[in-house]
Parts: structure tokens; sequence; C-alpha cells
């Protein structure tokens, strides 16, 4: 429980301190985004990088040269574990927003850094107002911040298994014309998950597999997105799976 209560302090510690960073980033973007971008984005990394260390995870990461540097792009990934968004963030070359569910606005403080990251909130109950997220994710690519998304919807409750993946995201891809970069993150569900509510060491590997462009594809191609990327998923997982 030692390391929860230490992740978790620092957390609400964070939160709090930086209610003058937040106000600080609000002036900043007044006068100059792109500045408010690279400092939020280094901020929220330092933290979360505060958090992996204090929760004594190892990670291994593969294939990052493979992600698209001078574009915006794509990243859709399985998720198992809250701590998805802390590893595969740590790692992102630019300002990057993830689709995360409309709950999370209930959250003071956590929402305002969300929202300075460009994270977008997703209503899975609304079709209406889930298309309006999409095509605001649109427009964030188009803008060169890169999103990312899971999109099995939730977190998965099985190790080693996949939910199936939801189409309606890929169309942020489709219709801004950027890359989509496979994530496949392995064994993320062993540092808190698996054993709720502690914390443990685990080792995880995150594999960041060829990018696809959809501006090349044809209609059936685009048709069957969602499987191809889920199939290139999954080679990954289970590949890394047997490194562990």
């Amino acid at each position: 429980m030692i390391r929860f209560i230490c992740v978790a302090s620092f957390v609400i510690l964070f939160l709090i301190v930086s209610i003058p960073l937040l106000i600080a980033e609000w002036i900043l973007g007044k006068f100059n985004m792109d500045a408010k971008n690279k400092s939020s984005l280094a901020i929220v990394n330092w933290a979360f990088r505060c958090c992996i260390r204090m929760a004594g995870v190892k990670v291994d990461y593969i294939g990052e040269e493979r992600v698209p540097k001078d574009r915006a792009v794509l990243y859709v990934g399985n998720h198992r574990s809250y701590f998805d968004i802390l590893l595969t963030y740590v790692r992102v070359p630019r300002p990057t927003g993830y689709v995360a569910k409309k709950e999370m606005l209930r959250y003071p403080l956590l929402k305002d850094w969300m929202k300075n990251l460009h994270c977008l909130f997703l209503d899975r109950e609304n079709l209406k107002e889930g298309m309006k997220t999409i095509l605001e994710g649109v427009e964030k690519l188009k803008s060169g911040i890169s999103i990312c998304i899971f999109p099995e919807g939730t977190r998965n409750k099985v190790n080693d298994t996949f939910l199936p993946f939801h189409a309606g995201s890929f169309k942020m891809a489709e219709k801004s014309g950027c890359p989509i970069v496979p994530i496949s993150i392995v064994n993320a569900g062993a540092i808190f998950e698996d054993h709720l509510p502690k914390i443990k060491k685990a080792h995880v590997i995150i594999e960041y597999g060829e990018p696809i462009y959809t501006d090349s594809l044809d209609r059936n191609e685009k048709k069957v997105l969602p499987e191809k990327v889920k199939n290139q998923i999954e080679t990954m997982y289970f590949k890394n799976k047997n490194l562990l």
C-alpha cells in the first residue's frame, strides 16, 4: 500500500500546488499558444515521470523511431490500465491530447490540466455529441496536435484479451489524413489493476508499430481499418509478452 499512498499523495499535492501554474499557463496561452503547449507538455511529463518512478515501473519502449516526428499522428492502443496514459504520454514528441470519457470533467484541476493538454471528452451514450468530439479531434490533428485513443472504449479487465475496436474514432485519421500509429502495451495491469488497491513493481513493454497512412488507403481498406490495426497490435502484444 505504500506505493499507492505515495503516488496518490503526489497526484493530490501536484494538483493543489500547480494552481498558480494553471493560472500562469492560462495567461501564457493568451499571448503564445505554442509556448503554452510546450510548457504544459513539459510540466505534466515531469509529474507523470515522478509517478512512474514512485510506482517502481520498468518500461521497455520498442519502435519509437517509427513514429513520424514532423506531423501529428493518431495513436491507437490497447487499454488495460490507468497507467497506460502515463506510460505513453511521457514519450510523445509533440503536444498530444487523449480521448477520455466525459466523466473526467467531474474532477477539478485534473480536468483543467487535461484541457491544457488538448484532451477530448467523449460522451459514449450520445452519438451526436460523440460525432462532435470526433470532428474536434480532426481539427486538432490538422492543427498539429496528435491524439491518442483507446478504441476498446474502456479498460479491458481480462489479461491477454482484446475488446472490439470501435470504428468511429478512426474517422479522425481518415478525415484529417494523418497517419495512425498502433501501440501495443503489455503487462500494464500488473502495476495496479491486477491487485487493487496495491501498486506493485512491474515490467511493461510498449511497442510502436509501423504507421498506417490513411490518405493512401482505398475505400475497402478503410472499411477494415479498425480490424487491421487491432490485428497489428495483437501481433506485437503476444510477441512481446514472451519477452517478459
